[in-house]
């Protein structure tokens, strides 16, 4: 009725522990250049074209409100979208840079 033995199991050979946990090291590898690396390098060049703007830059923001750029704060842009109406949006809300001369184009 009652077990009379117990057997324990024999130890794998050392370092095994080691090797098990390879698989899942490489997988955080490959996640980081997959996903966390490019995000990054793309975030660098966001940062980088927000802290270029001039005045007078025709910008695409969040949104797609598509004006040119009239005033610059620290924290906002003053953007032109028509004739005497001007909105205030975050600078961070910028998401693109036109070429010079688009909006001529399109109004």
């Amino acid at each position: 009725m009652f077990i009379k033995e117990a057997w324990a199991q024999a130890g794998g050979p050392p370092g095994g522990d080691l090797w098990s946990m390879v698989p899942i090291l490489l997988m955080f590898v490959v996640l980081y250049f997959l996903m966390i690396r490019p995000q990054m390098k793309r975030a660098k060049e966001h940062k980088g074209m927000i802290d270029a703007l001039q005045k007078g830059d025709e910008v695409v923001a969040a949104g797609g409100v598509v004006g040119s750029v009239t005033k610059l704060n620290d924290n906002y842009v003053t953007m032109r979208i028509a004739e005497g109406v001007e909105i205030r949006v975050q600078r961070a809300a910028v998401q693109l840079v036109l070429p010079k001369g688009t909006l001529k184009t399109i109004e």
